[in-house]
């Protein structure tokens, strides 16, 4: 089965038509203010209009309102919702209500005891998001450019499905495949030239490296 990749923080038509080409499976739209690759109410409805029916749109939130969530959904297409603040089991099932939509939950991961304390989102969240936890200095919880211990994963033992994220680069990820047993990774920084610029080049190697692991478990 192949490798799914989700690119992140996308902000142009430029970065976006090229993760489509490659064969991206899920494009990030990110919607937390602080971040250098936040995308206006604008910016979010043309880059939607621009995505083909089979690649799933992830909308990135913080801790977000209702009202927050609404308005975006009032002028963009969305497939999932991606919480990356401090949203509780009980938080993504009112914003899967609320929203109809399949929710993704992503964690801060620096030891064992995170991974466990996932599985408190099994029956809850539709995907969930290994992180690396934010250093005590970032400004956001994700988009850092900081990896972890990604042999913590094996240990994982709940259902639900999973993406990998946190300083991956397509110099890397194909032993944090390895390492980690992920089905799918998310990547943002690591296809950037600068933060919130995206790469054509950096996309294309990147998603080439996660399709060099399939290949070669393919000849297994």
């Amino acid at each position: 089965m192949p490798i799914s990749v989700k690119i992140c923080g996308l902000k142009d038509l430029r970065g976006l038509h090229a993760a489509v080409e490659a064969g991206a499976s899920f494009l990030g739209l990110n919607f937390f203010r602080r971040s250098p690759r936040y995308v206006t109410l604008e910016q979010a409805a043309e880059l939607s209009a621009e995505v083909p029916r089979g690649v799933k749109i992830v909308g990135l939130f913080v801790n977000p309102s209702d009202a927050e969530l609404q308005a975006v959904l009032n002028v963009a297409r969305l497939n999932m919702i991606q919480l990356h603040g401090k949203e509780t089991p009980a938080r993504v099932d009112e914003v899967r209500k609320l929203t109809g939509l399949k929710v993704m939950k992503a964690l801060g991961i620096a030891t064992a005891r995170d991974v466990v304390e996932a599985q408190q989102f099994e029956g809850h969240a539709d995907w969930l998001l290994f992180d690396a936890k934010a250093p005590a200095e970032a400004t956001r919880p994700g988009g850092n450019a900081v990896a972890f211990d990604w042999t913590l994963l094996k240990t994982y033992g709940g259902k639900t499905p999973w993406m990998l994220a946190g300083g991956l680069t397509r110099a890397n990820v194909t032993a944090a495949i390895k390492a980690s047993g992920a089905r799918a990774v998310d990547v943002s920084s690591g296809v950037e030239t600068r933060p919130g610029i995206k790469s054509p080049a950096r996309i294309r190697a990147f998603i080439k490296a996660v399709g060099s692991v399939t290949a070669a478990r393919a000849k297994d």
